[in-house]
């Protein structure tokens, strides 16, 4: 018997991975990212102001990390990314992979707080990503 479905059997990790995600609450993230411009000598003698946006993810899901126990140790959180939507992401600001679009991001922006990726992973099942996982800390800002 032969597999006469309309949908792309690859693709059923990715739609599990976004159910999963949907399910247990998932929420979104705005990675804030510099603008590709092309001429960056301009750029880098100030004639032009680096641009920045935010792009959006969904969905996602958060959760803290074990303490390390160390004296003075941040906490550390895990964002859960579906694949899909970063895809979507990377096709809309033409970039060439996922990893490309990460090294853009200057931060990561949960429910008002913003984080710094420190590690960045990628879940796979036959020879699908279907989820990224990025490691992240908490921004401190400091007064002077």
């Amino acid at each position: 018997m032969s597999d006469t479905s309309a949908r792309n059997p690859s693709g059923g990790p990715k739609l599990l991975a976004d159910a999963l995600l949907r399910s247990v609450n998932g929420t979104t993230a705005q990675l804030r990212v510099t603008g590709v411009n092309t001429d960056s000598n301009q750029l880098e003698v100030g004639l032009m102001a680096t641009t920045f946006y935010e792009v959006v993810l969904s969905p996602v899901v958060m959760r803290k990390l074990r303490p390390t126990w160390k004296e003075g140790g941040e906490a550390k959180w895990e964002l859960l990314v579906s694949a899909t939507s970063v895809e979507a992401q990377v096709h809309a600001l033409d970039l060439s992979s996922a990893q490309a679009l990460f090294n853009l991001a200057l931060a990561v922006t949960v429910s008002g707080q913003d984080y710094l990726i420190e590690a960045i992973a990628s879940n796979e099942a036959f020879g699908t990503t279907y989820m990224y996982r990025l490691l992240l800390r908490e921004t401190h800002t400091e007064s002077l």
